[in-house]
């Protein structure tokens, strides 16, 4: 089951159904269930946060046909389940992205049909904003537009994106141009950081970067389309931050997608696996791999009935935040060593479906 987020003219299927009543339960903040049990002998950072470990971001469904979802904060163990955005019905927010400061979370929202926009939003909730699109209204050069899956620099000055635009093949439901730009985290500026679509239109998806700790590179995701090289595939590419040195990571056959994450000490990278079929097809898995290419090593291999979603490395390295749902369930958040060992819940909303977790510094 792939994380999907409904933007038209994507390779991924939208997650939108008949429309449901909003889940009050996820609309009040403080709203989680009381703090799950921890493993005995959990080491404190895990679970405690220290001088670093901030607050984890997700992703939640309101409503059972996914037709609306909101940004919430949560503790690390457990406590305080917040939400910090306030979508429309029909509005879906997804992408949570931190600053490094903690003083902000970047995201994207989708309103209805429509394309998406980056907002940023500060972690109480207050005066979220939208970042200017890169192609103004009345813009000839963009039929369609959308920008998601906002990714802070480390020092906070830039944010990168994936930005999809051009015309649209609909029998495909693929949208012409898609690869990685940056901009000034105040949306000014914007460049286009890849080419992979450049000469292949109509190829996939690019999207979802995560910088290096240094700042130096990005990684990225790369699915591609019906008529992409290979088809109907996805992997995760690497480029520096001035758009040279672009090179593939993982192997097409390992079906790596999504956001990937750095540890904090640049050594590792974290990330899902997909298999094939449709999105709904559970049996990935999370790995780790070097950022040359090597060492790929697995730390939650897949089952036919359980979901992993996206991973997050804590600020001080000692933990990986991730989604899974043993299905039909739901998805929740959960931690682990960054080893794979001492997995434990940090949510319990069984009428929710939390995912794409990342994991902030301490509040100044």
């Amino acid at each position: 089951m792939t994380e999907t987020n409904h933007v038209l003219y994507r390779t991924r299927p939208t997650v939108r159904l008949a429309a449901g009543a909003l889940t009050a339960l996820a609309l009040l903040p403080g709203c989680a269930a009381d703090p799950p049990p921890r493993p005995e002998g959990a080491p404190s950072p895990l679970y405690g946060g220290g001088d670093t470990n901030g607050l984890i971001a997700s992703r939640m469904y309101l409503d059972g046909e996914k037709q609306t979802s909101a940004v919430f904060t949560v503790a690390p163990d457990g406590s305080g389940l917040h939400q910090i955005t306030r979508p429309d019905p029909n509005t879906l927010d997804d992408h949570p992205d931190w600053s490094p400061d903690g003083t902000a979370v970047a995201f994207d929202r989708t309103v209805g049909s429509g394309t998406a926009r980056i907002w940023t939003v500060p972690p109480d909730g207050s005066a979220a904003r939208q970042l200017p699109a890169v192609c103004q209204e009345g813009d000839p050069s963009c039929q369609v537009e959308e920008e998601s899956a906002p990714a802070y620099s480390p020092d906070g000055s830039r944010i990168a994106f994936g930005r999809g635009w051009g015309a649209v093949d609909t029998s495909a439901d693929q949208i012409q141009y898609s690869d990685i730009y940056v901009m000034d985290a105040t949306g000014a500026n914007p460049r286009r950081l890849t080419t992979l679509t450049q000469d292949q239109p109509y190829a996939g998806d690019v999207d979802d970067p995560a910088w290096s700790p240094d700042g130096s590179r990005l990684v990225f995701s790369f699915r591609t389309g019906d008529s992409g090289r290979p088809a109907d595939s996805r992997a995760l590419f690497i480029v520096n931050s001035d758009g040279s040195g672009l090179r593939q990571l993982t192997p097409w056959d390992l079906r790596a997608g999504d956001r990937a994450n750095w540890s904090p000490d640049g050594s590792r990278i974290v990330f899902t696996t997909y298999p094939p079929g449709p999105d709904a097809t559970p049996g990935g898995g999370i790995y780790t791999i070097n950022p040359d290419g090597s060492a790929t090593t697995t730390l939650l291999s897949g089952s036919p009935d359980v979901f992993y979603g996206v991973p997050s490395y804590a600020p001080d390295g000692t933990a990986i935040a991730f989604a899974k749902a043993t299905l039909p369930g739901q998805a929740d958040i959960f931690t682990m060593h960054p080893d794979g060992t001492a997995v434990t819940p940090v949510t319990r909303t069984a009428d929710t479906w939390e995912s794409r977790p990342n994991w902030g510094t301490a509040a100044p």
